[in-house]
């Protein structure tokens, strides 16, 4: 999937004051009941049904029976809206209520663990996600409870500040890489109307006479199920990445 969208390509100073509630609200002339949450919500579930590019102002205010001009009064345009949309579909993953109790923390690569799986989690409930550009990301109170969250639980690495913000960084890429190949095999085989099984099975005669050529020694000896569907990719990835950062804060903890 192309990537179609940005954050923050918008007026990013409206977009946080409309994430943080710091603007001015509309006091006069939208239909009642007409609220920026309402617009929001209506967004994500018009992206999660039929994707981003989807999502127009004029198709909103047909989806809420408004007019188009009701939803400019409460964001200002549609780059705003995904900044929001961000932003509100981030805050499913939860946000701290109150002080963390450092004698209830479940341990650094617990919280790893949590937050990989549930972020694979928020691209299978929005494969829009993967379609946006967040390199450039405007900080709402979704994104930044998260990264307190996720601050939170790892602090005890014993990481440079630096080092932690990596540690994130590279937990998000690779499930966000993961996630795009999850979404793009989904999308290909609605798209195709083929199955990968008989995508596959298409292949079969020329590869097998290729594999029985010799000119592939190694691929030859794989066993039937080495590229089969039971397999966890994506656990076996995660695991072994938190086994190499285990490496790194034993040495930095003086535990090896």
């Amino acid at each position: 999937m192309a990537t179609t969208e940005s954050s923050g390509s918008g007026d990013v100073s409206r977009s946080m004051e409309l994430l943080w509630g710091t603007g001015e609200r509309a006091t006069r002339g939208p239909k009642p009941g007409l609220t920026l949450d309402r617009i929001v919500t209506a967004a994500v579930e018009l992206a999660d049904a039929e994707g981003l590019s989807a999502v127009s102002m004029r198709r909103l205010s047909t989806e809420l029976g408004a007019g188009t001009m009701s939803l400019y009064r409460h964001v200002p345009g549609r780059a705003e809206l995904v900044d929001l949309m961000l932003d509100r579909v981030q805050s499913e993953s939860g946000t701290p209520t109150a002080e963390p109790d450092p004698s209830a923390a479940p341990g650094w690569r617990k919280t790893v663990e949590t937050a990989a799986r549930g972020e694979l989690a928020l691209y299978q409930a929005h494969p829009w996600l993967v379609s946006v550009n967040q390199t450039r990301p405007v900080l709402g109170p979704g994104a930044v409870g998260g990264m307190e969250t996720m601050l939170t639980g790892i602090k005890d690495m014993g990481l440079t500040d630096p080092e932690l913000i990596s540690v994130i960084i590279m937990v998000s890429g690779y499930v966000s890489g993961v996630a795009r190949t999850q979404v793009q095999a989904v999308e290909v085989q609605q798209a195709s109307g083929i199955s990968d099984d008989e995508f596959w099975k298409a292949q079969a005669p020329i590869l097998s006479a290729v594999m029985n050529s010799g000119r592939y020694p190694v691929m030859a000896t794989l066993s039937e199920d080495a590229f089969g569907p039971d397999f966890d990719h994506f656990e076996f990835g995660l695991q072994r990445l938190l086994d190499g950062l285990e490496v790194l804060v034993a040495r930095r903890t003086g535990g090896g």
